[in-house]
């Protein structure tokens, strides 16, 4: 139809150039006929142009050029004037047709940047990031033409599907007809339905069609040999000619996030302007479930953090709140003692033990809060093993302990708070009592490894398995009922803090023929650096 409106427009031309043609030049004829290529090919497209181009050039012949009425050239430089005009025309056709196309390119790109620029600022107007979903969401069913667009988030744990955002609905949906069901991959996958094919879209990183007709159609499944054939064509439109439904996976960091399900009655006319943009927005789309993920892991964390807060609060607060009552029962228990009833020691004995398991949790706290004074000096390691020895020699009388230090180093110097650093090590020494066999000995070493030295207590007990050599450093962990072992499972917990605040560590080791070894890094010093510091002092 348009090509017929051009050759009336055309024979209007030819005819009104009639009467005037004693007093045209050829070159006028040329021009006017040139003009209206033109207009013809920027209004119909090249087709219609180079069309007109060849009959422009016969009207041109047939009544311009002498002999008229005829197709016969008798002035040789007459050639010329029609070949220009053919090839003039042909070229300007094609030109203008080109020009045309990478116009309406630049002007289809700016308008994806203008829908991506809207797309941005709502999503950053939206505050939870639930809003910046439903937003995109909307984008995309706009800017696609689509009647339903959902977005759903695979979740971290057992990679579950869950709806997080939809714009848009569906009136009609197609019933699936049997024949095709059953002739579709799906079922050949075992997913019969929308439901089976977004969760195989999400667990296999592939794009799936749902086809008009009810059935379905998935991306290449690997083969047995391991190699992955042909994904389902997106780009170049070939895969989804005639899908009413189109199921795109999401990806943040070569992870599987999400998948975007798009829906239309009628075929969906995925141009390659709106596929580029429906992948550019499936970045969006993937970077915003990424962004609900991490608000919903951050505000876990907070509300964590303020119930631990909570927890130390209460725990300082109860531990100070008892030792009052504690001072008191041993004081009235002393006093029951000395006027000749000896069940009075047992009180005592306990008042101690729940006095100590409140003294741990008044310490706990405090390095919770981070204000366990530490004043680290330099100070020989065989002090602190000396000191250790004489505070747990009453109590362990019947234990063999057997110390070994270097004999090539005449003085073993570390940088440390005595104080904490010798509770670490009585610590280390009680709980190596309490897990041994009493007949066999306690191993305590020390020895300087580079700029650190580590001190070893080694026992011969059960052992701690790999699962619980990082468990037992956790408050209140035990590894199961001593008889002996009365204290709460804090003694590690604290013992490791305070390492840590002297810019050391606490580690569990496996011994060699059975038991346990923990090993006290603390930074190491020298003469020189002693020196110094009683220069310094004085």
């Amino acid at each position: 139809m348009r090509l017929l409106r051009w050759f009336l427009a055309l024979s209007l031309l030819t005819l009104s150039l009639l009467p005037l043609r004693p007093s045209l030049d050829k070159a006028h004829v040329a021009l006017a006929y040139l003009l209206l290529i033109l207009a013809a090919s920027a209004r119909a497209g090249r087709r219609v142009g180079l069309v007109l181009s060849v009959v422009s050039f016969f009207c041109f012949n047939f009544f311009f050029v002498e002999p008229l009425h005829s197709f016969v050239v008798a002035e040789p430089l007459d050639w010329l004037v029609l070949v220009a005009l053919l090839i003039t025309s042909a070229v300007a056709a094609h030109l203008l047709s080109v020009a045309q196309s990478e116009a309406r390119i630049a002007w289809e790109r700016a308008a994806e940047i203008d829908r991506l620029a809207v797309l941005g600022a709502e999503s950053l107007n939206a505050g939870p990031a639930e809003q910046a979903l439903a937003a995109i969401a909307g984008v995309i069913q706009e800017a696609l033409a689509v009647d339903r667009c959902r977005i759903h988030a695979v979740s971290e744990s057992g990679g579950a599907l869950t709806l997080v955002a939809e714009r848009g609905a569906l009136v009609v949906v197609a019933p699936e007809p049997a024949a095709a069901v059953a002739a579709s991959p799906s079922r050949d996958l075992g997913m019969p339905t929308r439901a089976h094919l977004l969760q195989w879209v999400a667990d296999n990183g592939r794009v799936g069609v749902e086809r008009c007709d009810g059935s379905m159609r998935v991306g290449a499944v690997p083969s047995v040999n391991g190699s992955a054939g042909s994904p389902l064509d997106i780009t170049g439109g070939a895969g989804i000619a005639d899908a009413c439904g189109l199921l795109l996976p999401l990806r943040v960091h070569d992870r599987v996030v999400g998948v975007v399900h798009i829906e239309r009655r009628l075929p969906l006319d995925l141009t390659p302007s709106r596929q580029r943009f429906l992948r550019a927005i499936s970045y969006y789309a993937a970077l915003g479930i990424e962004r609900a993920r991490l608000v919903t892991e951050a505000e876990h964390a907070e509300a964590l953090r303020q119930a631990d807060k909570m927890k130390d609060a209460v725990l300082a607060s109860v531990s100070h709140d008892l030792r009052t009552p504690l001072t008191t029962i041993k004081a009235l228990a002393n006093a029951i003692r000395l006027e000749g009833d000896d069940r009075a020691a047992i009180i005592e004995e306990e008042a101690d033990r729940l006095n100590r398991f409140v003294a741990d949790l008044l310490d706990l706290s405090r390095l919770n809060g981070g204000v366990s004074p530490i004043a680290p000096q330099i100070t020989a390691i065989e002090d602190l093993l000396g000191a250790a020895l004489q505070r747990v020699s009453g109590a362990m009388t019947h234990r063999v302990i057997a110390v070994e230090l270097p004999p090539d180093e005449p003085l073993l110097l570390a940088r440390l708070d005595f104080t904490q650093s010798l509770r670490i090590v009585v610590n280390l020494l009680e709980n190596a009592d309490k897990y041994s066999p009493a007949d066999q000995p306690i191993d305590v070493s020390a020895q300087r490894v580079g700029h650190l030295v580590r001190l070893a207590v080694a026992d011969r007990g059960r052992g701690i398995s790999d699962a619980e050599r990082e468990r037992i450093f956790e408050p209140f962990h035990r590894l199961g009922e001593i008889p002996d072992a009365n204290g709460a499972g804090l003694g590690l917990s604290i013992a490791r803090r305070l390492a840590e605040m002297q810019g050391g560590r606490l580690l569990h080791e496996p011994r060699e023929g059975g038991g346990s070894r923990f090993v006290l890094e603390l930074p190491a010093a020298d003469l020189t650096s002693l020196a110094a510091e009683s220069v310094a002092s004085l």
